[in-house]
């Protein structure tokens, strides 16, 4: 009787003891799954909301801290830049807004012929863009053969039409009305030069491996923004362009390797004598700045 009277206590307590057998097992488990997190907030870079197609988890670019192509060695060297007095830096900012301000997106483009030369420099120009530890992932592609620039504007217009009425929604295409724009793009012919800007999303290292490049859509916006900037400076205009669904078929034809996206095509030379371009109006500086 005294046996069978302590056979409930034993129980317990033997349940008791796998209790905390189980406790201390799933913790020991919870401690072996956090390393990746672990891993993940040493790389500061990889931001959900800036991350850019840098693809750190897993793969041959995620390797561990491993040579990524650059020189942990790098000479610096003096810098220095021109000091210009209050008067000239403020008459400076004024010319270069006043030049900036005069830009527009004109869809009516001459076929002129533009030196080559001009577009050597302001492509040039665009590769001086900060870029992520300097991995300046881009491709700028410059077509000037008449055949393939048709071919670019079969593909553009064949998907634009279906974007236009199917893809972009009622919305999108009412608020385009406005600027008399459509899925005809007859300057991707007259355009003396089209300029297909490509990031690179990631780049390959002489050992096959790939190579990490860091927020390679902001550096490549950055580029494209001083390329328009390059191209008012010397009198030219062109159009943002871009083109949905297109990037993959185009990449082909201009022959690009995969880890190559198209970003933006920009049409390029003067415009038309017959030019148009939509009456509009920038923000003032009071909507755009804050100052604190």
């Amino acid at each position: 009787m005294a046996f069978s009277a302590l056979t409930p206590v034993f129980i317990a307590i033997i349940c008791v003891l796998i209790g905390i057998i189980l406790k201390g097992s799933r913790k020991g488990t919870k401690k072996l799954g956090s390393k990746p997190s672990q891993k993940a907030e040493s790389r500061p870079w990889v931001d959900e909301d800036l991350k850019d197609s840098t693809d750190l988890q897993g793969g041959e670019e995620d390797d561990g801290g491993e040579w990524q192509g650059l020189d942990d060695n790098i000479a610096h060297i003096p810098f220095m830049t021109e000091h210009y007095s209050e008067e000239d830096m403020v008459k400076r900012s004024k010319d270069f807004h006043a030049l900036l301000n005069n830009r527009r997106s004109v869809r009516f483009i001459s076929d002129e012929p533009v030196p080559r030369e001009v577009i050597d420099n302001v492509i040039k120009a665009a590769g001086t863009a900060p870029s992520g530890a300097h991995t300046e992932p881009w491709t700028f592609v410059v077509v000037q053969d008449p055949e393939i620039k048709h071919n670019i504007r079969e593909i553009i217009e064949e998907e634009e039409e279906i974007n236009y009425k199917k893809r972009m929604g009622d919305r999108w295409v009412n608020d385009l009305k406005r600027l008399r724009t459509n899925w005809i793009k007859e300057y991707l012919d007259t355009a003396p030069y089209l300029i297909l800007i490509f990031k690179q999303v990631y780049g390959m290292l002489p050992n096959g491996k790939k190579k990490t490049h860091y927020y390679n859509e902001i550096s490549v916006s950055i580029a494209c923004g001083i390329l328009l900037a390059a191209l008012q400076n010397v009198g030219l205009v062109t159009v943002t362009s871009t083109p949905l669904n297109c990037g993959p078929r185009l990449r082909v034809l201009l022959q690009r390797p995969v880890n190559e996206k198209l970003l933006l095509l920009l049409p390029v030379g003067y415009p038309s004598k017959d030019a148009t371009v939509p009456d509009l109006k920038r923000k003032p500086l009071d909507d755009i700045m804050v100052v604190i």
